[in-house]
């Protein structure tokens, strides 16, 4: 099923303790690339990804694409668990690419729900509502992917610094992909941009039961900004 919505919203800021909304289960955001990559390995950390959030009973929410590593993700959480576990959230002029590019619509039954939004400032903001509002253990994750996934990325460490959410931040980290990025953030470190304390709001994991791990134990930074984010 097809939804369109045109709301535009701020996700709500969210205190420094750890989730106490034991009534939903962990909910995910997955960044991650519309292309396959050139490496096998990237569709089946995809896979494997999909694996630990049915051992889990997590929920995902993405882009809503349905080629490369967004689509195998979503296909195989929602072979796995059903399509209420996956929820994609897709703007209207890429609605029309996937229309282009697969002849139709996008099968509910093979991808799971999905919300049409007018722009991509909607789309990542209702992801990150989702993500705020979920259980313990909810989050956002990087896979390999494009400019796309690294903006996305590092949006919400950028949110996580300046206290709009207190949920964690994991890079799948799949045969060194984010190497570079990691070895940034430490360089970023010992040249003063960012402090020592912030520099772990973003966490490394090498499988898809680790990134489930740091996300469930994640601990907010005491270097973030106290900074007050509700609409006055």
């Amino acid at each position: 099923m097809t939804s369109n919505t045109a709301a535009t919203q701020t996700p709500s800021q969210e205190q420094d303790a750890p989730s106490t909304n034991t009534s939903k289960g962990p909910v995910i955001c997955v960044f991650c690339g519309a292309s396959p990559g050139t490496s096998p390995a990237h569709l089946a950390a995809a896979r494997s990804l999909a694996q630990a959030f049915h051992d889990h009973k997590i929920s995902l929410v993405y882009g809503g694409g349905t080629g490369g590593l967004m689509g195998e993700l979503a296909r195989t959480l929602t072979k796995l668990s059903g399509p209420s576990a996956v929820h994609g959230i897709i703007p209207e002029a890429l609605l029309d690419l996937e229309r282009q590019s697969r002849g139709g619509s996008i099968d509910e039954k093979l991808y799971g729900r999905t919300t049409v939004v007018s722009d991509m400032h909607t789309r990542k903001n209702q992801m990150a509502k989702e993500v705020i509002e979920g259980g313990p253990g909810s989050g956002f994750v990087a896979l390999s992917g494009g400019y796309g996934t690294l903006e996305e990325l590092m949006e919400v460490i950028t949110w996580n610094q300046l206290g709009i959410h207190g949920k964690g931040v994991v890079a799948f980290n799949v045969e060194g992909y984010y190497d570079g990025l990691i070895q940034w953030v430490r360089t970023a470190v010992s040249a003063g941009f960012i402090s020592p304390g912030n520099a772990g709001i973003l966490v490394e994991a090498l499988d898809a039961e680790e990134v489930v791990r740091e996300l469930r134990e994640y601990r907010v930074s005491e270097d973030r900004y106290k900074l007050d984010w509700s609409q006055k």
